[in-house]
C-alpha cells in the first residue's frame, strides 16, 4: 500500500471493517469517511456476484467518494470476502432481507445521518424492492443501470443483436433461445456474452474507460483482503448458482419503481441495451412520479466508464447540499 493511499485512510475518521450477522451468515463491510457527520451511502454491487469496484478490499482507493459521503461497501454474501457457496434455493427476497438487515445496522451506528443506496445493475434490483418494502429505512437511492424487466431480452435488445456484426449462426442461436422464452442461465449467458461482443451495450468505445488497472492493484495490495478474497471477485459461490439469474430474466419491477415513495434517481448510458435505456426513459417519463428521475450519460454503456461514475459522483456530491432531499 503506497504513502498516498495510507494517508488518506489515516485522514479519514471513519474507517473500519465490521462483521454483521445478515442472513443468518457472518459477513464483513467496509465503512469508511472522512467525517461522522456526511450522509451515507450504502453501495449494492452488480453482477450477482461483482463486488467491483466499490468492495471491501477498496479501503482508502475513493477519496472523492468518501470525502463527500460514508461509503459503506459490502460483498455480498457468495463473493469477495464474504465467499461461499450458494444453493439453488437462494433467492433475491434473501438478498432484500440481507440488505434490509445491513440498513439498520448502519443506521444503529449513524441515527443522525441521511441513508442512500446506489445501486449498480443488479444491486439497483435490491435498492427498488427495499425502497417498496422499507421506505422508512432510507432517504434515498440512485442507481446506474436500473433493471425494469424482460433482462436483455426485450425487443430493442434483440434487434439491435440483429442489427449487429454477429455471426447469422449466432443470430439464429438468440432468435431461437427467445423465442422459447427460456430465462435459464445458459440462454442468459449466451445472450450476455453477444451483447458484449457485439453492441455497445455493456461498454461503449467513445467513453473514456475508468483506472481498472489502478483498482485492481489496489484491491490486490488492500489492508483487509486475502488473495483468497481477491480471487473471489470472479471465481466465487455464484459460479454454479442458478436460481438467481434465472429469477432476475424473470423479473418486473414497473410496478414497483412506478410506486416509490423516496427519491430515485436512476442514471442510464446512452448505449445500455442490458437495462435498455430506452424503455427507462419512457417509463420514467409515463410513470408520472415526482419522485423518480432519470439521467441519460451520452456515449456510456451498462458498465460506467469515466462519465458514468463522475455522474454517480455527482448526484453523491448534491447529498451534502443542506436541504436536497431529491
Amino acid at each position: 500500500m503506497n504513502r498516498q493511499r495510507k494517508a488518506i485512510i489515516e485522514a479519514n475518521k471513519v474507517s473500519t471493517v465490521e462483521e454483521f450477522i445478515l442472513g443468518g451468515y457472518p459477513q464483513k463491510v467496509l465503512i469508511e469517511g472522512k467525517t461522522k457527520d456526511l450522509p451515507v451511502v450504502i453501495t449494492l454491487h452488480g453482477g450477482p456476484g461483482s463486488p467491483i469496484p466499490f468492495c471491501v478490499g477498496a479501503r482508502g482507493l475513493f477519496p472523492e467518494f468518501t470525502d463527500k459521503c460514508i461509503l459503506v461497501s459490502w460483498d455480498q454474501y457468495g463473493c469477495g470476502i464474504n465467499n461461499a457457496k450458494l444453493s439453488d434455493d437462494i433467492s433475491i427476497n434473501d438478498f432484500v432481507n440481507m440488505t434490509i438487515e445491513l440498513i439498520k445496522k448502519i443506521k444503529k451506528r449513524f441515527p443522525q445521518n441521511a441513508v442512500w443506496l446506489l445501486g449498480m445493475s443488479w444491486g439497483s434490483v435490491l435498492s427498488a424492492m427495499v425502497a417498496q418494502r422499507s421506505p422508512e429505512l432510507i432517504d434515498g437511492v440512485i442507481t446506474y443501470g436500473q433493471v425494469l424487466y424482460q433482462l436483455m431480452q426485450s425487443q430493442e435488445t434483440i434487434d439491435a443483436l440483429m442489427k449487429s456484426k454477429a455471426p447469422e449462426k449466432i443470430k439464429a442461436e438468440i432468435k431461437a433461445a427467445v423465442n422459447s422464452k427460456s430465462t435459464d442461465k445458459k440462454t442468459v449467458m449466451k445472450l450476455s456474452a453477444a451483447i458484449k461482443k457485439y453492441t455497445y451495450g455493456y461498454n461503449n468505445p467513445n467513453e473514456p474507460k475508468a483506472e481498472v488497472g489502478k483498482i485492481i492493484r489496489g484491491i490486490l495490495t488492500s489492508p483487509d483482503y486475502k488473495f483468497k478474497d481477491f480471487k473471489a471477485i470472479v471465481m466465487n459461490g455464484y459460479m454454479k448458482n442458478t436460481s438467481l439469474i434465472t429469477e432476475l430474466s424473470e423479473l418486473d419491477l414497473r410496478e414497483t419503481l412506478k410506486n416509490v415513495s423516496v427519491p430515485y434517481h436512476i442514471i442510464q448510458g446512452e448505449t445500455d441495451i442490458v437495462t435498455c435505456t430506452n424503455s427507462i426513459v419512457s417509463f420514467v417519463e409515463e410513470s408520472d412520479n415526482p419522485y423518480l428521475t432519470c439521467k441519460v450519460i451520452p456515449n456510456s454503456a451498462h458498465i460506467p466508464g469515466v462519465n458514468g461514475m463522475q455522474a454517480v459522483f455527482e448526484e453523491i456530491r448534491k447529498l451534502n447540499i443542506k436541504g436536497n432531499n431529491v
